[in-house]
């Protein structure tokens, strides 16, 4: 009796981690207006485009180990066609996950990842003229 009690106790004693960590956490969706993990708001940033307005990315000046593709280039192209691609202005936006990087960083940890890439669906963009909104 007392060797099956020692043996239930080993049980209980290896089972307890598992039994203790059931909580399961949702991994954050990937995409355009899936979860937000984290907002933009009137962040320096780099912001690239092509002519067409077609094609539009950023770096935020505090993060270079990130990349931003914009969710609605087309959207707001109007608002940056005056500038250089390449010009520092200011940005606000809510912040996604890439779905092609999620994908590519399967196999891995993309949380404890030195280069991320982001989508941001933009909101506000504009040229900070030292304090002077435009």
């Amino acid at each position: 009796m007392r060797l099956l009690l020692r043996k239930i106790l080993v049980i209980l004693v290896l089972m307890l981690p598992l039994l203790a960590s059931t909580d399961c956490k949702k991994q954050k969706k990937c995409g355009c207006g899936k979860d937000v993990l984290f907002s933009l708001t009137d962040e320096p940033c780099y912001v690239y485009f092509n002519a067409e307005g077609t094609l539009m990315s950023l770096q935020v000046m505090n993060d270079v180990y990130s990349s931003y593709t914009f969710c609605n280039p087309v959207e707001m192209f109007p608002s940056v066609k005056d500038f250089k691609s390449g010009d520092e202005l200011m940005v606000s936006g809510n912040v996604y996950w890439d779905c092609n990087y999620v994908w590519q960083q399967s196999n891995y940890n993309y949380n404890s990842s030195l280069y991320k890439q982001y989508n941001i669906q933009v909101t506000k963009i504009y040229l900070d003229m030292y304090g002077k909104k435009k």
